[in-house]
């Protein structure tokens, strides 16, 4: 699996997301910028994105991924 298609995946299930990866090698680490993460605690956000990937991760094509979940730009500062 490459950046590509991790960015790809989470864009598509994340409508209007905004998703940058770095990595290689199956480990990877995702920086996501999604409205739909407003009110939501980490773990919650995280679980979004681990339901868009699980299927991914189940079947060893993503070894590992760390997750930053932005609900706006404002908060990556």
């Amino acid at each position: 699996m490459d950046k590509g298609k991790i960015k790809e995946i989470i864009e598509e299930t994340l409508q209007g997301s905004c998703a940058e990866i770095e990595g290689g090698e199956g480990k990877y680490t995702a920086s996501i910028i999604y409205n739909g993460f407003e009110g939501l605690n980490t773990v919650k956000r995280h679980q979004l994105v681990y339901s868009a990937l699980n299927s991914y991760i189940i079947s060893g094509e993503l070894h590992a991924i760390s997750l930053k979940t932005f609900a706006s730009k404002d908060e990556m500062s």
